[in-house]
């Protein structure tokens, strides 16, 4: 079946260093001492968000794709299950209506009626249907994150200085790391096992950064789900900064 468009009237309905300079006069053979390099910066996460509903046969391959790259140390795949797909016949277990709002803050964000799924959008930048994976590879290629620097420690969340076009929510992702096999007993995947992974069971907004040096303190967990912090341009916009807890 081909990817469901809908209205934005359905969507109402659904209710979160230094740099090393070289003498030119040195020999090529001369290299600096090693405690002279400045550490190489550490690679930034690409975020990737998948829009799926248990209830979609369209949204298998897709989710197959992203489940495939969330063990990746430098990728953050996510799996939001959405709620309009619930009254066609299976209610999607892992769905909820924050995560459809979700999806619509990315749609109005970039002026579009309408929603769909299996929609997946690579570092809040870029977004596609996911289902192809040299597309899907092609997308997390040719994008990236520039903005501040985010780290976890001490229990907190730490936000770095710099420049901020307009404010920027920081959200607290919880999700479920495992390979959660879901058995479909009816709908258009009635019969069929789908394997998730990197479930999204939790979003909060921990707070505003406004390009000030900032910090959260972040809940002790206790339960098995993992934690990630995303740093996002207004609500729908870019994801300018991210980091695995």
């Amino acid at each position: 079946m081909k990817s469901i468009y809908l209205s934005a009237a359905i969507g109402a309905l659904a209710l979160g260093g230094v740099g090393l300079t070289v003498n030119a006069q040195r020999s090529p053979d001369v290299r600096p001492p090693v405690g002279n390099r400045a550490p190489p910066e550490p690679a930034r996460l690409t975020v990737v968000e998948l829009f799926q509903s248990q209830g979609c046969s369209s949204c298998p391959p897709a989710a197959a794709n992203v489940n495939a790259i969330a063990g990746q140390p430098n990728v953050l795949a996510l799996s939001y299950g959405v709620t309009y797909w619930d009254q066609l016949g299976w209610k999607d277990s892992f769905a909820s209506p924050q995560f459809t709002e979700r999806q619509w803050e990315y749609a109005r964000s970039r002026g579009r009626a309408r929603v769909w799924t299996p929609q997946v959008y690579v570092n809040g930048q870029r977004d596609l249907v996911g289902s192809n994976r040299a597309q899907l590879n092609q997308t997390i290629a040719a994008s990236s994150i520039k903005g501040p620097s985010v780290s976890v420690s001490g229990g907190k969340v730490h936000i770095g200085a710099g420049r901020a076009a307009r404010r920027a929510t920081i959200w607290m992702v919880r999700y479920d790391p495992r390979t959660v096999n879901v058995p479909i007993r009816a709908g258009e995947n009635g019969g069929r096992t789908l394997p998730h992974r990197n479930i999204v069971r939790q979003l909060t907004r921990l707070g505003q950064w406004t390009g000030a040096a900032t910090s959260f303190s972040l809940p002790v967990p206790r339960d098995g789900f993992r934690t990630a912090i995303l740093v996002q341009d207004g609500k729908g916009g870019a994801i300018i900064g991210a980091v695995k807890a």
